[in-house]
């Protein structure tokens, strides 16, 4: 068979990928995920001012997440990122609250701009960061809920399952985390909400 003109170029799987996700955040009302830019910082976070390259973060994980810990902090250094590991260093069995709480600790004291916790459901690490003033901690499953954490919430600690979710699933979760902005406006002043509900139970 001969054309007289050229067939079409295949649009590659990628391309149509971002089409179709783009379509479902029209369609859902989520803003595409940028790349970081200049905004005020939220109570507990380093200026978003910063590069990339100078943005720390913060990430720990039990026994059950430690597997998934290494791989997205491997992906956070190749992405540029600062990198505090508070452990667990193997998958000998220890306690999430106490990794949790010290992701929280260095995101409520601004030694870390953002924080991530991996357990095997990612719901007890959530429960143990928030308890730390200043944190807003988000367990995501998906692309939607992470962008709508960031977006809608300005959450500043993610917290994934890794018995819950597949890596390739997690490392689009926080790479969509890390890149979402806040939208600020009438979301503003629902945050401003929480952090005064949070200051009548403050010591």
């Amino acid at each position: 068979m001969t054309y007289q003109n050229p067939p079409p170029p295949l649009v590659p799987d990628d391309e149509i990928r971002q089409i179709v996700q783009r379509v479902l955040n029209q369609a859902m009302g989520i803003k595409q995920a940028t790349e970081p830019a200049a905004q005020t910082p939220a109570a507990g976070t380093a200026p978003a001012a910063q590069t990339a390259a100078s943005r720390v973060v913060a990430i720990g994980a039990d026994h059950g997440g430690f597997e998934l810990k290494e791989t997205l902090k491997k992906d956070l250094n190749e992405g540029g990122y600062e990198v505090i590991d508070v452990g667990t260093t193997s998958k000998e069995a220890v306690d999430y609250p106490d990794f949790a709480h010290t992701v929280a600790q260095l995101v409520a004291s601004g030694k870390a701009w953002r924080g991530v916790m991996i357990d095997g459901a990612g719901i007890g690490s959530c429960m143990v960061a928030n308890k730390v003033p200043g944190v807003r901690a988000a367990m995501a499953y998906d692309y939607a809920s992470a962008s709508n954490s960031r977006e809608h919430n300005d959450a500043n600690v993610l917290t994934l399952g890794a018995g819950l979710i597949g890596v390739a699933l997690a490392r689009q979760i926080l790479k969509v985390w890390l890149t979402t902005e806040f939208g600020g406006g009438r979301h503003q002043k629902r945050i401003d909400k929480i952090i005064a509900v949070e200051k009548q139970y403050g010591k």
